[in-house]
């Protein structure tokens, strides 16, 4: 075997790790500056950012991680019955371009409620992640009341709910 031949793998090995070191600080920055991911509406404007979330997601998914503040985009895969215990949420299942499904549970006292929510529609979202086996919770996609967490938010259609 050719020596050049034995580094590939290592080479996309150390490629992928600082993918994940450069998408894991750019997400801290955003929790950390939560008025700016706001204006942004997302993590950056091309499609390799989206790419980035869904590969973001995945390993926090995999690691067993929560209260990460994570944004992306998929498609509304199945609108579930509105949650009217305590707080109320509106709840719809979405997948990720990679195939990952997280379930979105948008407080519809803190925020505005999505009436017009189709199944197969874009959505992105920017919210914090809790782990579940299913594959995670997307939640507090609205503003804090209190000031003392990150906002977050659901964008659909061109409109934004926060």
């Amino acid at each position: 075997m050719k020596p050049r031949s034995k580094l590939k793998p290592l080479f996309a090995l150390l490629i992928f790790a600082l993918a994940l070191v450069l998408l894991n600080s750019v997400n801290k920055q955003q929790m950390l500056d939560s008025e700016t991911a706001q204006e942004q509406l997302a993590l950056a404007v091309d499609g390799e950012s989206v790419a980035g979330a869904d590969v973001l997601i995945a390993e926090v998914f995999r690691s067993g991680r929560s209260n990460v503040q994570l944004g992306g985009e998929g498609r509304v895969a199945k609108i579930l019955p509105d949650d009217n215990q305590g707080s109320r949420h509106q709840k719809f299942l979405m997948e990720l371009e990679s195939g990952h499904t997280l379930l979105i549970s948008h407080n519809i006292d803190l925020a505005p409620r999505i009436d017009n929510l189709r199944e197969g529609e874009r959505i992105e979202f920017y919210g914090e992640y809790e782990w579940n086996k299913k594959g995670g919770v997307i939640h507090w996609t609205h503003h804090d009341p209190k000031g003392k967490h990150p906002g977050g938010w659901l964008k659909y259609q061109d409109r934004v709910y926060k």
